[in-house]
């Protein structure tokens, strides 16, 4: 029986097994789903143990808990493949936004749409369906351990201690994910680098209360003008950081790489389209591409204070807050960057106010050779799956649990990702090509036929 007579066959099912991890609402950033998280991982572990996994179990942690998987062929040289993926997922807001109930699945014009349909549940279940199928065909030539987070979208920060304690349940040769996209759906592709992410809170504190900006304003510094005119310095006008220092570690891009990265298909003009902006920007003297996958970049994803409700109200505000995070490249340390940033802002700080710089969470880039035989059974997977061999590229997005994988347990993770743009992960409307995913079960199927060949 091929893939695709399994898919056919049991299409229903799967969809059935998928759409009741959607409908659990595992959001790890709000505590009001602390139970969720819990429901989720044991539905997790069911559906390991219902796909042949020789034992599965719900472990605890720190934070939230992760599930381990296992199933062990009889070839005492088989190679092993840790699945990593991750439960929880983004909050749903803006609600509004959503066109059907972003926890209850709705299928419309050939995709799922629902919170966690790509990231990470979709792309998850594409790995379990396909282990499903290699063991009920007998096929599987690999030992197989999965182990599943429920902290990923927050950073992951019981992961590193998870990984410690348990080094040698962990072992393997290669880690596969599913939590990556492609270029497009006729254009697969395989993610050969990440880029890394530091992300800091701010706080800047004026005067010990909100004060009558008519009889204070321009005698007193008012926190929101002193933190915009701090971030405003943090990015010159032909977009490079003005961190010192910052660039210290940066590798310049590989012209050999430049010119692989400038035969994938792109229209600015498409891209622009899709978001609804006129116009691209970023760092002088690097393409699009180039720019949000190869290079560091600086956002301040959100800004607060003062008074936003309706109506007017003449304030100088006491407090200002922001949301900063940097995305950085391969070789440059988050650790590093976060001091830095601190050191930055504390140093630009203008006179009358006071400032605190917390970082939240980070995590190191990756690189992923193309040489080794794991990542060539995945671009056999995907060029038998979809019909034309895969790219390799880097992406601007960031997992920070695959440096750490690499660090702790010593091994290359492949990234077999399914997912496409116009998913639109973490935002209203998320949602899984349907045609995409089948393939993806095809895909993974094949490269562990490939890596069964090394056994």
């Amino acid at each position: 029986m091929t893939t695709r007579e399994y898919i056919d066959q049991n299409r229903e099912r799967f969809l059935s097994e998928w759409t009741s991890l959607i409908r659990i609402p595992s959001v790890s950033c709000q505590s009001e789903h602390k139970s969720d998280m819990l429901r989720c991982a044991e539905r997790w572990r069911e559906l390991l143990m219902e796909a042949g996994a020789q034992k599965a179990e719900v472990m605890p942690s720190e934070g939230n808990p992760f599930v381990y998987g296992e199933y062990r062929c009889d070839a005492s040289d088989a190679p092993t493949v840790l699945v990593y993926g991750h439960y929880d997922v983004m909050p749903v807001e803006p609600l509004e936004q959503w066109k059907s109930n972003p926890w209850e699945p709705d299928i419309r014009d050939g995709r799922l749409y629902a919170r966690g349909a790509d990231d990470d549940k979709g792309q998850t279940m594409i790995q379990v369906k396909a282990f499903e199928y290699m063991l009920l065909t007998k096929q599987m030539k690999c030992n197989v351990k999965f182990i599943l987070e429920g902290e990923e979208e927050i950073g992951s920060p019981s992961l590193e201690a998870f990984i410690t304690r348990h080094k040698d349940l962990l072992h393997c040769d290669i880690i596969l994910v599913s939590d990556t996209s492609m270029i497009g759906k006729d254009t697969p592709s395989i993610t050969t680098g990440l880029r890394g992410l530091a992300y800091w809170q701010i706080e800047v504190t004026g005067p010990n209360r909100d004060l009558h900006s008519g009889h204070f304003g321009g005698a007193v510094k008012n926190p929101i003008n002193a933190l915009c005119e701090m971030l405003a310095q943090v990015v010159d006008k032909e977009g490079k950081i003005t961190i010192p220092h910052f660039y210290d570690d940066v590798l310049p891009i590989p012209q050999a790489e430049r010119e692989m990265i400038a035969q994938i298909p792109f229209s600015e003009q498409a891209y622009c389209k899709a978001i609804d902006v006129d116009a691209v920007a970023g760092e002088k003297g690097f393409s699009t591409l180039e720019r949000n996958s190869c290079r560091p970049s600086f956002d301040i994803c959100g800004i607060w204070g003062g008074y936003t409700g309706e109506g007017s109200k003449t304030v100088l505000p006491s407090k200002a807050y922001a949301k900063v995070s940097c995305r950085l490249v391969a070789n440059q340390d988050h650790s590093i960057i976060s001091q830095a940033f601190a050191d930055y802002m504390q140093a630009i700080k203008p006179q009358g106010v006071r400032l605190t710089v917390t970082p939240m969470h980070g995590g190191q880039g990756y690189v992923c050779p193309i040489d080794i035989p794991a990542y060539q059974a995945a671009e056999k997977g995907f060029e038998r799956a979809f019909g034309k061999r895969p790219l390799a590229a880097r992406r601007g997005g960031s997992i920070p649990i695959i440096a750490a994988f690499e660090q702790i347990l010593g091994v290359k993770t492949i990234l077999m990702g399914f997912g496409l743009e116009q998913n639109a992960i973490h935002s209203p409307n998320e949602s899984m090509d349907l045609e995409v995913w089948e393939k993806g079960i095809i895909a993974v199927s094949e490269f562990y036929k490939e890596m069964g060949k090394e056994s």
